[in-house]
């Protein structure tokens, strides 16, 4: 049996469909105001105010597949599993069916022959054990009994398996997993997953999600019993065409090949292609969804995948532009699926292009760098510290090229080597690796904080001063129109309880006197104690009736028009967006500018906060 990844996508989205189920695009990679997390990582967190009890316009039956990002595990990618980038395709139920709909389709569309086809005998399913928040998962064994799983292809597992909670504060509920056989051999009629581990793959995990755990660990209802089920579309696709590794699969076989191409059969290494493919889907993806390379942030990620993948045509012998045309692939494959690729050709490329240009410029000056430290250890030996008869630069120069340029330690290491002995000095390696592991080792944690940490819903709990904040960029994007011009869109915002960030496409600095202005105009609209006003309409026309929004592609058919008024009928504000906002803007506090800065070309920023 062999079957594409495409299909897998499309057969999914079909069979939801034919189940009455909206398909809504994918969210941007780009979680909207909500500070504790970079990326989505799970293909829920786009979904969880319709988990905490609001409507979502297309109604109780929903199905996606969700773009996230995850580079916890970075350093394992280029082995068989281990992706950046990845699709989750899901089916949801606010509040409709529950656990028998959900089983019974879920083994549909695994093995009817309309569908995948798979035969029952290398299926295989876990539930919920019990523990002291929920008893014993009965009903779903008992479903799944009842469509010809054998009993004892059915293993209770305890709530480290089968309970299912993105991060301590969030919706939760038990879960009932599918696993696919990818033994060697047939299994054996008592085979599964319980006792016989590693030849199981997981492949879809359907959760019942029915509680809401507070900061306390406290378990109270959901305003609805929902379904949240998930099946990653790279895991799928390996497992059904009985591969071991996710990179032989259609995913990524041609980018694979295209490398080899490019490098050579002699110099091709088979890991370093992997990371290349792994990155630069990722980056393709990152840049289609707004974000451009920095050295803060979502940029800061990116950046480093691409100058890992730069690096790793180095490795392979290969130092010309090279990244763009491995792109290009990806947004021919892509193009046709989300928007943000199809919408965003040439601005990806754009920013790959220019970002080889400048890695190939820091290694250029980091190479006169060293050649210089050198010629000034040759002639006055005072940049070197002594230690056991072995001379060594210092381990800090090297870790920040690092950290604000990108440059790999391996990188440096051979140039060092190279220097060295040209020089006649002894260079110690391993105790410039040795320091530099240890800061990287502060540095990995606090980037794996920033980039996939504690994902808690802004608006749960004390999210107040969040929603304020949010309310406030609005009327601040208002007021930079009107100041500046119709030119003026959003282009990213970051809100926390303290503060908001809020960057916006302009060209040139603003000066104090239009900074005055619109922080009068923010206060202006909020001691008028204006009233918001929400209204769903079809997203084609408030296109059409010019309603200012950014990132369209990520909103549904049809969306939510937020009009801020005050009580003569004076329009503040008509915005596109789909999170809470103040009912009123009593109360909000009086809004000061603390900063305007660049953030990129053509992009501005404001830190603005809000003062009782």
């Amino acid at each position: 049996m062999t079957i594409k990844s495409q299909e897998i996508r499309e057969k999914f989205l079909e069979f939801f469909k034919e189940k009455n189920h909206a398909i809504i695009p994918s969210a941007s990679l780009i979680p909207e105001n909500d500070p504790t997390v970079l990326f989505n990582t799970a293909w829920m967190q786009p979904l969880v105010p319709y988990l905490l009890g609001e409507r979502h316009p297309l109604g109780k039956r929903l199905a996606d597949c969700q773009k996230c990002v995850r580079t916890g595990d970075l350093d394992e990618v280029g082995d068989n599993t281990h992706l950046t980038f990845f699709e989750m395709l899901g089916n949801w139920s606010l509040g409709d069916y529950f656990k028998k709909w959900s089983i019974e389709m879920s083994y549909e569309l695994l093995t009817s022959p309309k569908w995948f086809a798979i035969d029952k005998k290398y299926l295989a399913v876990t539930v919920f054990e019990w523990d002291e928040n929920a008893p014993r998962d009965e009903e779903s064994a008992s479903i799944w009994k009842s469509l010809w799983i054998p009993p004892e292809r059915v293993s209770y597992m305890g709530a480290d398996d089968n309970w299912w909670a993105a991060w301590p504060t969030w919706p939760c509920g038990p879960d009932t997993e599918i696993f696919y056989w990818v033994g060697e051999w047939e299994p054996s009629p008592d085979s599964n997953v319980k006792n016989d581990e590693k030849n199981w793959m997981e492949i879809w995990n359907n959760v019942f999600m029915e509680f809401n755990r507070l900061e306390d660990g406290k378990l109270i209802n959901l305003p609805a019993q929902n379904v949240d089920t998930g099946m990653g579309l790279e895991r799928i696709t390996t497992t059904l065409n009985k591969k071991k590794s996710v990179y032989d699969t259609d995913i990524f076989e041609d980018i694979l090949l295209k490398i080899q191409e490019i490098v050579g059969s002699e110099n091709y290494n088979i890991r370093s292609a992997r990371i290349i493919a792994d990155h630069l889907r990722t980056a393709t993806h990152m840049i289609a969804d707004g974000v451009v390379p920095k050295n803060i942030d979502q940029g800061y990620i990116l950046r480093r995948l691409v100058r890992r993948a730069i690096r790793e045509f180095y490795k392979m012998g290969y130092e010309k532009a090279i990244i763009s045309e491995i792109a290009e692939i990806y947004i021919k494959k892509f193009e046709n699926i989300y928007e943000s690729v199809k919408n965003n050709k040439e601005k990806i490329i754009d920013e790959l292009n220019k970002e080889e240009e400048r890695f190939g410029k820091t290694i250029k000056d980091w190479m006169r760098i060293l050649e210089k430290k050198f010629e000034s250890i040759v002639a006055t030996w005072s940049l070197l510290v002594w230690e056991k008869e072995s001379w060594w630069i210092d381990w800090k120069d090297v870790f920040d090229l690092f950290q604000t340029n990108w440059f790999p330690l391996e990188m440096t290491l051979e140039v060092l080597v190279d220097l060295s002995k040209q020089k006649w000095i002894d260079v110690d390696l391993d105790r410039i690796t040795k320091e530099f592991d240890e800061e990287m080792k502060k540095h990995q944690e606090l980037s794996r904080t920033a980039s996939e940490g504690k994902f808690k819903w802004g608006l749960a709990g004390d999210g107040e001063m969040e929603t304020k904040y949010h309310s406030a960029t609005h009327i601040l994007l208002a007021g930079l129109r009107k100041i500046l011009g119709p030119h003026v869109y959003q282009a990213w915002s970051n809100i926390t309880a303290e503060r908001l960030r809020f960057d916006f496409t302009h060209g040139e600095k603003m000066t104090a006197d239009q900074l005055q202005q619109v922080e009068d105009f923010v206060n202006q609209v909020i001691q008028s104690n204006a009233v918001m006003i929400m209204n769903e309409m079809k997203k084609d026309e408030a296109k059409a009736k010019w309603i200012v929004g950014s990132f369209w592609e990520k909103y549904p058919d049809i969306v939510k028009i937020y009009t801020l008024v005050w009580v003569d009928g004076v329009i503040y504000s008509q915005e596109l967006c789909g999170w809470p906002h103040v009912e009123t803007t009593e109360n909000m506090g009086k809004f000061k500018i603390i900063k305007e800065e660049a953030s990129s070309s053509w992009v501005r920023r404001i830190k603005a906060v809000l003062e009782k």
